[in-house]
This record gives C-alpha cells, sequence and structure tokens, in this order.
C-alpha cells in the first residue's frame, strides 16, 4: 500500500477490488494420484488445452482430501476448488471416494452457512482415461466461478 501527501495530511491509498473484465479466478484442484491425476496427464499428452488458472495438487487419494485442506485453499485465495476422484467402485483404496464425497457434502453445508455459495466447490469423478473430461471439466468450472465472480463479492 502506498501513500499520497495532500498537505499536511497524510493519507493511505486504498486497495482497489479486481475489476471484474480483466479478473481470473484463482481454482485449487485436489487431484487424485490413481485417476483424474492420471487424466490430467493425459490430457496434456493429448494437447487438451484448458483453463490456465488452476493449480493441481496430487493426492493419494480423493478421500484423503480433509475439510480443512478444502477450507484452508478458500481462505488462501481460492475462488473455486474442485475434488477429483476415481469413479465409484474403481477407487484404488476402496472406498476412499466415498469419503471424499461425504467431506464435500459437508462442506457443501459449512460454504452455505457462512454465506458462500456452494457451486464453488465441485466433486467430479475422472478416471486415468479420460483426459477430454478433465479438460471440459475445468473449463466448466472456471466459466462457472467467473460468472459467480471474485470470492467475497456476492457473498
Amino acid at each position: 500500500m502506498g501513500h499520497t501527501e495532500s498537505g499536511d495530511e497524510l493519507k493511505m491509498d486504498q486497495p482497489q477490488p479486481p475489476s471484474t473484465e480483466d479478473w481470473q479466478p484463482h481454482i485449487v484442484a485436489f487431484c487424485c494420484n490413481w485417476c483424474a491425476y492420471a487424466g490430467a496427464d493425459l490430457a496434456g499428452m493429448n494437447r487438451r488445452q484448458y483453463a490456465p488458472n488452476m493449480r493441481i495438487i496430487r493426492v493419494m487419494c480423493s478421500g484423503r482430501v480433509a475439510s480443512g485442506m478444502i477450507l484452508q485453499a478458500f481462505v488462501s485465495g481460492a475462488d473455486g476448488v474442485m475434488v477429483l476422484g476415481c469413479h465409484p467402485g474403481d477407487c484404488h483404496y476402496r472406498v476412499g471416494n466415498k469419503f471424499a464425497e461425504q467431506r464435500v457434502q459437508q462442506v457443501h453445508e459449512l460454504l452455505s452457512l457462512a454465506g458462500i455459495d456452494p457451486s464453488r466447490l465441485l466433486l467430479q469423478w475422472i478416471s486415468a482415461a479420460e483426459g477430454e473430461l478433465f479438460g471440459r471439466t475445468v473449463d466448466s468450472f472456471v466459466n462457472q466461478i467467473k460468472a459467480l465472480g471474485p470470492m467475497g463479492v456476492e457473498e
């Protein structure tokens, strides 16, 4: 923050909210190592381009994504969070994706209670062979978050 002097007065410049015209959302994606992360890799190998404003955090299983990790992503400045894991019945750890589903549902409720649109959190099943689905999911979610605007503006 800077300051400007006007006579004997010292005034602090007020931070300006981002313009919605040039604003790009910050997205965090927790990706299961065995399926969704491999799907992201396949999208890259197939040269499938998708929105670049997403940061992937690889986890061994979507079931290992704790509610606190999702909330911390929002606190740290994410405008949207995705939890991407194996399809039901295909989890390498048998029921990890069921745990992920329960946690995401709980965080949806917490977000609602906090006055935050729960659609800022997405749970999606993506297999290692679904690189195209990975790309479509990212693009769709980024567009959805762009429509909502920066975190905290409408909430």
